[in-house]
């Protein structure tokens, strides 16, 4: 085998591929919407059937989940809506409820005037909202929908100049002298909302209650930019983290046939995640509550919901207890993700369904940031990651180029050989390897260095896809988002020169005629292919195959000096 040809069976390895992604995608949209699950308990005297049955407690399978109606949003009992502006978010608050959520300082797309993004939307076509409240065996407990009031007449509530951080102080108190005071905490810089609740029994009776947490939502129409847009290959769903079966998640479709979520957790964490934004509630590290999932029928159609539920909290008279979880409403940035300290958080970053894959983007996202912390740019931070992978691979790919110059320099024996034996390949082949034995060639040195860069290259696809970091980053003239297509196809035509003129180098002799065409059309299906990957993607494949070329032009000048003559 010899290197072209493992060159042009990988080749083609990457096209089944990618069409098989692109077939998965299509096969994915064109399927029915996911069947509704109707509810199978209601809080008796509530109409909306929002709120989560406490029947059997969270310790306890089988918690049941219940619809949330497009009720939810309605305000009822005309609760205050409340804003909270920090210098990275802008949040709408209803009680128990964040119904709109802005991030100041990522705009919806590259033009200069863009909207913020918006993560939470209580509109219908857009919903997506994060919900808490409690439940209580006797039926007295504020829920998300109503309950909870703001404390004082305050309405709008901005992060001072020098402040780093905000209290938005909510309350309850029911007629059997139980009173449960909210506190949003909102921190400068930090995507993260601290959510603390403190219950005080002021009544003549014991009260239990059990908190809940949730995401509800519609799923977002994504908007194709081509074939290989990466916002429709990143995962579009719910997520949750257990110790004992490590991170998992559920596609929107596959909400209802992959089975109910009936997981009793200590720990942990459930969200809702999208292209470069995600959403999680991470209640307390030795809280032990009940992850479950539903899909409801609301305003905008299906909805999908994660909920976590517990823990659970026995208050005597003239006793108080306190549950406190975190809520991030943000892009998903690595190093404010491991900031967390949450085990698992960090799969929030999707960087790939397989593990190892996962690991290797992740590898390979660390070292671009730190060179990205000495050159500033995105992109040359990627020219500097190729030159690191270049050195780390160059005795290998030496090994290679120097096999390649040494067969170049004996091809006039090797058509001499083709000559001579015609149509009889076995006796051709078996001359051929007497050649390479004779003057120490091998034919095989170029698979490994080429296999090794096949993981490299999809890790950094689904690295670079992923990376907010890198969202809307420039790097020289018209490349001016790294995530997104070459708006001007300069280097996908600058990659189908490089490969042309490596192929030139390539010694051809006793290949295939069939091979040999299908390797000249190699370069132009690549620059087809390439034309609609990230920018930062085709610039790492740019970058390698012109250093590629560059070592081999020289190996070749090295080592394979005159022809050998027959």
């Amino acid at each position: 085998m010899n290197q072209t040809r493992v060159f042009l069976i990988i080749a083609w390895l990457m096209v089944a591929t990618l069409l098989w992604m692109e077939w998965g995608k299509e096969k994915s949209a064109a399927q029915a919407p996911a069947p509704t699950v109707a509810a199978t308990a209601q809080v008796p005297g509530n109409g909306n059937g929002s709120v989560p049955s406490v029947a059997g407690a969270p310790s306890v399978p089988g918690v049941p989940m219940e619809q949330v109606g497009p009720a939810a949003t309605s305000n009822p009992g005309n609760t205050p809506t409340v804003t909270v502006t920090t210098d990275v978010l802008k949040v709408t608050l209803e009680g128990g409820e964040l119904h709109r959520a802005d991030l100041l300082k990522y705009p919806s797309t590259a033009d200069a005037n863009s909207a913020p993004v918006r993560l939470f939307d209580d509109e219908a076509a857009h919903y997506f909202v994060a919900q808490s409240g409690w439940v209580s065996q006797g039926g007295a407990a504020p829920s998300h929908e109503q309950g909870f009031r703001v404390e004082g007449n305050a309405t709008e509530f901005k992060l001072a100049d020098g402040a780093q951080k905000i209290d938005v102080p909510f309350v309850w108190t029911g007629a059997n002298g139980v009173t449960i005071r909210r506190t949003y905490t909102f921190d400068r810089g930090n995507y993260v909302v601290r959510v603390r609740d403190e219950v005080v029994n002021a009544g003549s009776a014991p009260w239990q209650g059990y908190v809940y947490r949730q995401f509800s939502r519609v799923p977002r129409a994504l908007v194709k930019k081509g074939p290989m847009s990466a916002e429709q290959y990143s995962f579009q769903g719910a997520a949750w983290y257990s110790a004992a079966d490590k991170y998992e998640k559920r596609k929107y479709d596959d909400f209802v046939d992959d089975g109910t979520l009936d997981k009793q957790v200590t720990g942990g964490w459930i969200g809702m995640l999208q292209h470069h934004f995600f959403s999680a509630w991470i209640p307390g590290s030795n809280d032990t509550s009940t992850f479950s999932l539903a899909t409801p029928t609301g305003a905008g159609g299906t909805q999908y919901l994660i909920r976590e539920l517990g823990p659970g909290v026995n208050v005597a008279p003239g006793a108080k207890a306190s549950t406190e979880a975190r809520l991030w409403v943000g892009p998903k940035l690595v190093k404010a993700i491991d900031a967390q300290n949450v085990p698992g958080l960090d799969r929030a970053v999707d960087f790939s369904s397989y593990s190892l894959m996962a690991t290797l983007a992740g590898w390979l996202f660390w070292v671009l940031e730190q060179i990205y912390r000495l050159v500033g740019n995105w992109g040359w931070s990627i020219v500097g990651l190729v030159l690191l992978i270049k050195l780390a691979m160059f005795p290998l790919s030496a090994a290679q180029y120097k096999s390649m110059a040494k067969m170049r320099k004996f091809q006039p024996r090797m058509a001499q050989l083709k000559e001579r034996y015609g149509d009889d390949k076995q006796k051709l082949q078996m001359a051929m390897m007497e050649l390479y034995k004779k003057e120490k060639i091998n034919p095989v040195g170029g698979c490994l260095p080429i296999l090794l860069q096949m993981p490299v290259f999809l890790a950094l696809y689904w690295m670079l896809s992923e990376s907010v970091e890198l969202r809307h980053a420039p790097w020289i003239g018209w490349i001016t988002d790294l995530t997104s297509r070459d708006p001007f196809f300069v280097l996908p035509l600058i990659n189908v020169a490089v490969m042309w003129f490596t192929q030139k180098l390539n010694p051809t002799t006793g290949m295939d005629p069939m091979q040999a065409k299908m390797m000249q059309f190699m370069p132009l299906v690549f620059g087809v292919m390439f034309a609609f990957f990230p920018a930062g993607l085709v610039l790492y494949w740019v970058t390698n195959g012109a250093l590629g070329l560059l070592q081999q032009w020289w190996m070749i000048k090295r080592y394979s000096e005159e022809p050998v003559k027959v």
